[in-house]
């Protein structure tokens, strides 16, 4: 028997143990909140209460805010304000069409990826085959490569009007966007997307402050004004391209997917589609006011640079509208390089079943990110051109997007309507009217632009 004051072996007295070796009291930890938002558990530090109201909204915007302002790039407000200094408040009923046409499109591209749990493309290649994903990359290509540049463009135009040379900012931003999605995460990129749409705000300002006439306005918004001018159809081709252009459909989807959103948790979703949809389209409505009640109404009706469409925020900054106009072009456009070869990226591996997201580390997503930087390389190298004409390239690029846009749009369509594919969140009668309708009219608009612009080069002759 071992005597009952002798130690085990491997073990020592209590009373030896120092008072270093345990903790006395817990160290503060910060106050939080822990909430469930699309699913996944966020604790917010900091935080005594849950947020309520406006607060407890914000919390679940992202791809379809982040998607939607992307349109409102260079060739966005390039589009925008040439077309309230060319032809006043008469265009403004598109713009207010388009709202709803434009949230029916995104929430059908939302409600496919939360359905699915998988990108446009990857759902093209399965349903339809090789040869129509081949197709639709084609399209893709050419129209993210074309906006892509008018990206580095606008980066190069604002940068010039604050004393900059693009020859020194294009390159910096490149490899900033670079940095940001090869060594960051998607969280990260996320929130300072979401933080360059505040540039946005200027333009409802300016619209006010120039003071229109709000019966106009008014007028242009509820009674359709059309004509048959080759002119002013190139330019409602181009508003239709610039709002609903085919990467925004492609980001909000693979958004949507690498989000890791469910059909158990898609109402936020809905509502992160809706909401960025009417936000981008009110902003973009802004601008046509402030360009038509400035621009227009000085008889200015051709925009050729940015220092023109900088005069529509003269209400706003007086003298310091070039510098405003700068920061929201730049913004806008740094925001908009980031979300396009991003898009173009996840296209092209979502059709070959390659793996996608900017989570990955380097190793596995090799093909993903080189994807990534050989377009933004090439949109950076080709920006640099000297001598490119800045605003007739960034709206004609937008009038190609327009033409392209009806063969994504038939292919979302057939899509969220194949019940094994979506089941109960297909569509229902009034979305497939209000999405078939858009289809109709965006066809019939790129016809009319075709036949006139076929027209005027065989009467030329």
């Amino acid at each position: 028997m071992k005597p009952q004051n002798e130690i085990p072996e491997g073990l020592e007295p209590v009373e030896d143990v120092g008072a270093a070796g345990l903790v006395e009291a817990p160290k503060p930890t910060r106050k939080g909140v822990r909430l469930n938002i699309r699913g996944r558990s966020i604790y917010l530090r900091g935080l005594r209460l849950p947020p309520t109201g406006i607060w407890k909204w914000l919390l679940i915007l992202g791809p379809g805010l982040i998607a939607t302002s992307a349109g409102n790039d260079a060739g966005g407000i390039a589009t925008y304000s040439s077309a309230g200094a060319k032809y006043g408040y008469q265009l403004i009923w598109v713009m207010v069409l388009l709202t709803v046409s434009f949230a029916v499109v995104q929430e059908m591209c939302s409600r496919l990826g939360a359905a699915t749990g998988r990108g446009l493309l990857d759902l093209i290649r399965e349903k339809f085959g090789i040869e129509w994903t081949l197709f639709v990359i084609v399209v893709i290509v050419v129209a993210n490569g074309g906006v892509t540049i008018s990206e580095f463009v606008g980066i190069g135009a604002a940068s010039e009007l604050i004393g900059i040379s693009k020859y020194i900012s294009v390159p910096v931003a490149a490899a900033g966007l670079w940095y940001l999605v090869i060594f960051g995460s998607y969280a990260r990129i996320e929130k300072l997307f979401l933080v360059m749409t505040l540039v946005f705000f200027a333009y409802p300002v300016a619209a006010i402050l120039a003071r229109p006439d709000w019966g106009q306005v008014l007028h242009g918004a509820f009674v359709p004004t059309i004509h048959l001018d080759p002119d002013y159809v190139f330019l409602l081709v181009g508003l239709l391209g610039t709002t609903l252009t085919p990467y925004i459909q492609v980001f909000q989807q693979s958004s949507i997917v690498e989000r890791g959103s469910s059909r158990k948790h898609y109402g936020s979703e809905r509502l992160d589609a809706y909401f960025g949809s009417v936000f981008s389209n009110l902003m973009s409505i802004s601008m046509i006011i402030a360009t038509a009640a400035t621009l227009y109404a000085a008889n200015q009706h051709d925009i050729e640079s940015a220092a023109d469409a900088a005069k529509a925020l003269e209400p706003v900054a007086g003298a310091s509208a070039k510098m405003l106009f700068a920061v929201g072009l730049l913004g806008a456009s740094l925001l908009a390089a980031g979300v396009l070869p991003l898009a173009t990226s996840y296209a092209i591996s979502e059709a070959f079943g390659i793996p996608k997201g900017v989570n990955l580390d380097y190793r596995r997503g090799r093909v993903f990110f080189g994807l990534f930087s050989a377009f933004v390389g090439f949109g950076a190298i080709i920006a640099l051109i000297p001598g490119v004409p800045i605003f007739p390239l960034l709206v004609g690029i937008q009038v190609l997007n327009g033409v392209l846009l009806p063969i994504i749009l038939i292919f979302i369509l057939l899509l969220i309507n194949d019940e094994s594919l979506t089941g109960t969140l297909k569509n229902s009668k009034t979305t497939n009217v209000l999405g078939w309708a858009t289809f109709g009219l965006i066809t019939l608009a790129v016809l009319v632009m075709l036949g006139l612009q076929l027209y005027g080069l065989v009467a030329g002759r």
